[in-house]
């Protein structure tokens, strides 16, 4: 049974320029995490395949356990730029173009590997942090809620990343508590 009401009406997710803010520029920043996101997929998954040395096993499983977390992230992203009413960016030449990540050249040694990693995670928790506080300011608390998952994640693995580059025992006055 079909109400004539719902067959008269255009359904919109939002007034693009009503009470919930700009949602045109949550989408335009969800899209930029979104390609931070897809390119740090893939250089990780790269590194994952390609990783050698004295650490190759527990690189290749931190690797994957890291590229895994930013597909299902890819999807979520994608997802609420959909729900928002826009289309979500996905060609290599939309992300290129967005992203603020360095697409891996060659294979690196496993150090370098981790040392790109960090830095990539904490350039993409930049750009999710940006992202929020333009949510914040359209008072889109479903996007907010999304983005500071993603800022926990990248924090969570650069953290993990850099522990493994970490040489030196903490002294007494280093630690917190």
């Amino acid at each position: 049974m079909t109400s004539a009401v719902a067959t008269e009406m255009e359904v919109k997710p939002f007034d693009i320029e009503g009470e919930a803010g700009d949602v045109r520029e949550v989408a335009k920043g969800l899209s930029k995490v979104l390609a931070d996101t897809y390119t740090l997929y893939l250089k990780t998954h790269n590194y994952h395949w390609n990783v050698t040395g004295p650490m190759f096993h527990t690189l290749h499983l931190l690797f994957e356990e890291q590229y895994r977390e930013l597909w299902a992230a890819g999807d979520r992203v994608a997802e609420r730029i959909r729900a928002l009413g826009f289309p979500a960016p996905g060609s290599f030449k939309e992300f290129s173009t967005l992203t603020y990540l360095q697409e891996a050249e060659g294979v690196p040694p496993a150090a370098e590997m981790i040392r790109q990693l960090v830095r990539d995670n904490e350039t993409a928790a930049r750009t999710a942090r940006w992202a929020l506080s333009v949510a914040r300011s359209a008072l889109d608390a479903p996007t907010e809620d999304l983005l500071t998952q993603r800022l926990a994640a990248h924090d969570r693995a650069a953290w993990m990343l850099r522990s493994l580059l970490a040489d030196k025992k903490m002294s007494a006055d280093e630690r917190i508590w």
